[in-house]
Parts: C-alpha cells; sequence; structure tokens
C-alpha cells in the first residue's frame, strides 16, 4: 500500500508523456485522478502511524555495494514523513485539478500535467527516502522538474533566462550538500539517517579542518557560557544547512525564486506551497539530531532565518506584480520556519510549513484566478474594482491574506505567533534579534498583504475597459479546490495545534530530536502578556496603515515618491531586492563571463586545445596526404592507399568500438575519393 504512494504520480507521468496525443485532455483526469489515489492512501499511512505509534521502513533491495559502503533501495514511513506526504499530496491533488481548467486551452496541456506528476513524485522519493543518497535524488529530482515548469512556456525568453537562474542558484545549494554527503561517508561509512545520527555523539571530539570561528564573539553574540569546540559535525552541519538554503531561498541564494513566477501560475502554487521551498525545512528538521550537537551553526541557522524574513517582506512592500508579491510572502515565511528550527523549535517549524502549505497554496490559486479573469495581467497597477466583478475569488483572496498575516484564530496565528514567542522566551542576545526582525516582518506582511487586496478589488479600476467588464469567476474545476483551501485555512491551525506542538504531546516520537538543554515550549507560558500581544498589535497596525495611505492618501504617497529624494532612494531600494541582482551580476556573473571568454575559450578551447587535438592533427594529415599526392609519382599514391588498406585490417581485427569504427570509415572513403581524383 505504501509504495503506490510513490508509484501512482510515475504512472501519471508517463501516461501523460507517452500517450499524451491519444488521451488528448484526458491526461488531466488521469493524472489527477492518480493523485488523489496517493493521497487518500497518505491519509490512511498518516492514521494508521498517529494510531499506532510505529514507523514502517520498507527494503525494496540493495543499490549500491561497494567495499564499505552499503546503500538499500529503502522507503522510511514515519510521523514527520506522513505530514509531509499529507501536505505534498493534497495540495498537488488541488493543484492537478485546479490546472485542468487553468491550463485547457494551452497546445501542449498533455506536457504540463505530466511535468506536475513528475515534480509530485520526486518531492516524495525527498520525503520518504531513508538515506541521502536516496533524498538526494529526490532533491535533485525536484529541481530538474522545476526546470521544466518554470520553463513550460519556452518560447519566452525570461521564462528561458528564470528556468536557468533557478538551476544555477540551486547548484550552489546542491554542491555544499554533496560536501556534507562525502563527510557523512568519510567519518561514518554510511548515509543511512539511521546509522549517521546514532554515530553522530562519538563524531562531537574531532576536529575540523573547514572552518574556525572565534569563541569570544560567539560567546558575546549568543551569550553561550561555554567553549565550543569546532569539530566535524558543525562542518556537516553547515554545509547541510548551505545545500537548505538553496532550496528553501534563505537570503543570498533567494534571487531564483521571485523570477520563477516566470511560469503557468498552478506551478507557483505547487513549488512555493508543498515542494520544492519546503525541501530544505524538511532536510533541516530531518536532520535534526545532527544540527541538535552544533551550537554555531544553530546560532547561523537563526541569524540567516529571521534575516531572510525580513529582507523578503520588506522586499514585498513595493512590489507591482501580483505574484511577486505572493513570491516574496512564502520567502519571508520560509525565513520564520528556519529560525524557528535554529531555536531547536523543530515541531514548530514543520507545524508552519504544514500551515503555511494551505493558505498559500490559496493565495496563488486565488491569484491565478485573478490573472485568468483579466486576461493574463500580472501588474496591480492595472487592476482595481474587481470586487463586484470577483466577489468568490475576493473572499479567499482576503481568508487568505488574513491567515497570512496571522490575524487571531486563522492557521497562520497559531503558527507564526508561536515561533516569535520562542524567540522571545529564548532570552539570547540571538533569540532577540530574531524576535525583532520578525515582529518588523509581521508588521510588513500586513502591509504588502492589504495593499495587494486593495490594488486589485477596491481601489479604482485602473486596467483596460474590456478586460475589466469581461472579467469572470472560473467553473467548479478553479473554485473546488479554493473552497478547500480557505476552509483549511481557517481551521487547520486549530485542528492540529495539540496533536503537533501541544505541551507533552508525543506524536513526533523519535522522527525529531531536540535537546533538553535547548526546549523552549515550556517557557513560552511565562512569557509576559506584552510580547504575546505585540505581534497581534503590528499586524493590525500595518493593515490599519496600509488602507489608510492607498485609500486617502494615495496621491500624497505618489507625490513623496517623486518630489522627496531621500524617500524616492528607500522606495528603489526596496523595489529593486535590495539590489542582489545587480551586485551578483556586477560582480559575479559578468566578470566570470568574461574571464571565461578570454581565458578559457579563447586560450584554451581555442587555443591548447584545438592546437594540440585532434582538429591540429587531422588538418596536419590531410595537408601531409594532398602534398605527398601533388608533389610524388603515382607509385607514392598507391603506397599511400595500401598504408590505409593495411591500417583498416589491422583496427578491424582489434577494434571493437562502433563509434570508432563508422569514423574509421568515413575517413578512409574520404581519403580514398582524394587518391582516386588526383589519379584520374
Amino acid at each position: 500500500m505504501y509504495l503506490n504512494i510513490l508509484t501512482l504520480p510515475l504512472l501519471g507521468f508517463i501516461s501523460g508523456i507517452l500517450l499524451g496525443r491519444i488521451f488528448g485532455k484526458g491526461t488531466g483526469f488521469i493524472a489527477t485522478f492518480l493523485t488523489g489515489i496517493s493521497c487518500s492512501i497518505s491519509l490512511l499511512s498518516f492514521l494508521n502511524i498517529v494510531n499506532t505509534g510505529n514507523i514502517y521502513i520498507l527494503t525494496l533491495t540493495d543499490w549500491i555495494l561497494i567495499n564499505d559502503l552499503l546503500i538499500h533501495w529503502s522507503f522510511r514511513f514515519d510521523t514527520l514523513t506522513c505530514v509531509m506526504l499529507m501536505v505534498v499530496t493534497f495540495i498537488s491533488t488541488l493543484v492537478h485539478l485546479y490546472s485542468t481548467e487553468y491550463m485547457e486551452h494551452d497546445p501542449h496541456f498533455p506536457r504540463f500535467m505530466s511535468y506536475l506528476s513528475l515534480f509530485t513524485f520526486f518531492m516524495i522519493i525527498l520525503v520518504i527516502g531513508n538515506n541521502f543518497l536516496q533524498m538526494f535524488i529526490g532533491w535533485e529530482g525536484v529541481g530538474v522538474s522545476s526546470y521544466l515548469l518554470i520553463n513550460f512556456w519556452f518560447t519566452r525568453i525570461q521564462a528561458n533566462k528564470a528556468a536557468i537562474k533557478a538551476m544555477l542558484v540551486n547548484r550552489v545549494g546542491d554542491f555544499f550538500l554533496l560536501l556534507a554527503m562525502f563527510l557523512l561517508y568519510t567519518h561514518f561509512y554510511s548515509l543511512d539517517y539511521d546509522i549517521t545520527f546514532t554515530l553522530t555523539p562519538l563524531a562531537l571530539n574531532i576536529k575540523s579542518f573547514f572552518f574556525s570561528l572565534n569563541n569570544e564573539f560567539l560567546s558575546f553574540i549568543g551569550n553561550f557560557n561555554f567553549n565550543i569546540k569546532y569539530t566535524i559535525i558543525d562542518s556537516i552541519c553547515l554545509f547541510l544547512f548551505l545545500g537548505a538554503m538553496g532550496k528553501s531561498a534563505q537570503i543570498g541564494l533567494h534571487t531564483w525564486l521571485p523570477d520563477a513566477m516566470e511560469g503557468p501560475t498552478p506551478v507557483s502554487a505547487l513549488i512555493h506551497a508543498a515542494t520544492m521551498v519546503t525541501a530544505g525545512v524538511f532536510l533541516v528538521i530531518r536532520c535534526s539530531y545532527i544540527f541538535e550537537n552544533s551550537e554555531a551553526v544553530l546560532f547561523f541557522i537563526t541569524f540567516i532565518g529571521s534575516l531572510t524574513a525580513f529582507f523578503a517582506a520588506t522586499t514585498g512592500l513595493f512590489q507591482n506584480d501580483m505574484k511577486k508579491v505572493i513570491a516574496y510572502s512564502t520567502c519571508s515565511q520560509l525565513g520564520y520556519m528556519i529560525f524557528a528550527c535554529g531555536l531547536s523549535s523543530y515541531e514548530v517549524g514543520i507545524f508552519h510549513l504544514s500551515n503555511h502549505a494551505f493558505f498559500k497554496a490559496l493565495l496563488f490559486l486565488g491569484a491565478g484566478s485573478v490573472i485568468h479573469a483579466m486576461s493574463d495581467e500580472q501588474d496591480m497597477r492595472k487592476m482595481g474594482g474587481l470586487k463586484n466583478l470577483l466577489p468568490f475569488t475576493y473572499s479567499i483572496m482576503l481568508i487568505g491574506s488574513l491567515a497570512l498575516i496571522g490575524f487571531p484564530f486563522l492557521a497562520g496565528f497559531y503558527s507564526k505567533d508561536i515561533i516569535l514567542e520562542i524567540a522571545a522566551s529564548t532570552y539570547t542576545n540571538i533569540g532577540q534579534f530574531a524576535y525583532t526582525l520578525g515582529l518588523l516582518a509581521a508588521f510588513c506582511t500586513a502591509f504588502y498583504s492589504t495593499r495587494l487586496l486593495y490594488l486589485v478589488f477596491l481601489s479604482n479600476p485602473n486596467g483596460n475597459k474590456i478586460t475589466t467588464l469581461n472579467a469572470h469567476e472560473g467553473t467548479y474545476k478553479m473554485t473546488s479546490p479554493l473552497i478547500i483551501l480557505s476552509i483549511l485555512s481557517i481551521i487547520i491551525g486549530y485542528l492540529t495545534k495539540d496533536l503537533f506542538i501541544g505541551f507533552g504531546t508525543d506524536f513526533w516520537g523519535s522522527a525529531i530530536y531536540i535537546n533538553s538543554l535547548n526546549y523552549s515550549m515550556l517557557e513560552i507560558e511565562f512569557l509576559p502578556l506584552f510580547y504575546k500581544l505585540l505581534p497581534l498589535v503590528l499586524t493590525i497596525t500595518g493593515v490599519y496603515t496600509a488602507f489608510l495611505i492607498y485609500t486617502y492618501y494615495n496621491n500624497n504617497w505618489m507625490l513623496l515618491r517623486t518630489s522627496n529624494k531621500k524617500f524616492n532612494s528607500i522606495y528603489t531600494f526596496f523595489n529593486k531586492k535590495w539590489y542582489f541582482d545587480r551586485l551578483y551580476n556586477q560582480f559575479i556573473v559578468y566578470p566570470v563571463l568574461i574571464d571565461s571568454y578570454y581565458y578559457i575559450y579563447q586560450n584554451i578551447d581555442r587555443g591548447i586545445i584545438e592546437k594540440s587535438g585532434p582538429y591540429t592533427l587531422s588538418e596536419s594529415i590531410y595537408n601531409s596526404i594532398i602534398n605527398d599526392i601533388q608533389d610524388k609519382p603515382l607509385l607514392n599514391q598507391i603506397n599511400i592507399a595500401l598504408f590505409i588498406f593495411f591500417t583498416f585490417i589491422i583496427y578491424l581485427i582489434l577494434g571493437n568500438n562502433v563509434i570508432d569504427l563508422l569514423i574509421v570509415i568515413y575517413f578512409l572513403i574520404t581519403a580514398y575519393n582524394i587518391v582516386k581524383q588526383n589519379i584520374i
């Protein structure tokens, strides 16, 4: 039964790729049906494991056996796996159903549905793999699938650029993940989860040769009152997290995420809600047994996560593309999940991940309904007045936005506020740093969410008259997923709070490990009320500020942008995404391209390789033959032909490569023609 969770999406991909021309639009029904069955089996496995408390490990066969390295094809089903499976397969099923109408007029519809199923298949492999190598197959698979989906409209140059950018940026993270796997094997002689997690405490005294930090500096910043020894575990944890930074779009490796909006909107919903961006968070949570033994890396994770939450929230303030605003909200929420893990609250991180999946899928699919109704227009400045034309879409976008900002008793409220309370209750400098940036991010999130609602639905119409008047709601294929997601965005946090993070819950069992010294869920019960209410106050303030500015002071706001140079520079800084793309292009991309052309291409490829390689060799042989034919008598020409003939006979006796044989035959025919022409 458990293997069907994996095989059904693969079957959907194969049927769409091989038989898509035969099935046509029926490919959408097949892919949706198979993914839905996979979701149903995931639900049954979740209920089974919750009720029994068991962990199931299915070993199919041996895969790699080289000296001490033994890798099995095995799959792990525990509570963490089942929660992720429920999120992935459920969101994927709804996205499949939504896409059957959203993409039905696309001539390559079967290929699109096949890619969605392939994306789901690789994400399931990533989640259920029982060793790092199997996980890495899924890790690379979702990267390839994201490239195919982002570049689905491959005739658009921006889609090409965005897909290549996503691949290249993620290669940086993948490189560090491979380094972590190499270190795990060289020290533990295994890549199996259970073995590496069990042996981790034995490596705490092995010194790291990759990096060393200043103990006094970290002691001052993080309030660590003991000497930190930098071991090989610190190196492994650092490389694991750097790998996770690429997939989960943390600051520095985040630039691919907003550009991924060039793909169809259902792709954005699947990437941002349930698959690719959650892979990094899942990796950190899965490796909690390793990370809990590295205080320095936990400090670094908290720092990067909180900085990402703040950076992405401020960048989303002044974006004008509807999908990019929601994309930066994803990046910001991933920052919350990451710094929750850095504070050793892994169960809170996965709790926020599961809640976020539902309201983020709701927001993206709701945005897709708006874009679909507005003839593919994504600029919010060209919308407005859609509340009466698209009342259903407005309702679900309102629910999704309220859940995102953490409005009381919606999904985001239960998880995001807990993260901020844990940061405040750690009573360390890094905890207070994360709490402060988390508060500022909460304010910015409320501001840009309200701004989005106002510009799209509440402001005066600013778009094309014919397009606006023709705006309409989708059919049941588009609306039914939105209804389901809106209901879950309201109740899912309340339903799962006690199960996932309730005090004393044993739901996670051995899937997550937390050092008793780092456990913070008890301290939040004694946190002053001021710290608990401050996020809500800032959220309401952000909503009120945005509504006030865009309702009553919109003209003054525009005048301030054009007349005040200081404010305009701040606006430009946030609108241009903190100039990350410009810095990367100016100091990394362009210098590398220029140096590659002058040093590698001209001097090595066109220089050393061609002058000492087959091109020069073949040219000299050709010239030698031509000179012999032109300058020497007929006897030498016959000798040359005989030499070529006996060379061919020797090759037939000794050679065994078909491709080389074809090359030799082509060369002999050419030489024979040359000789023949000159003899005649």
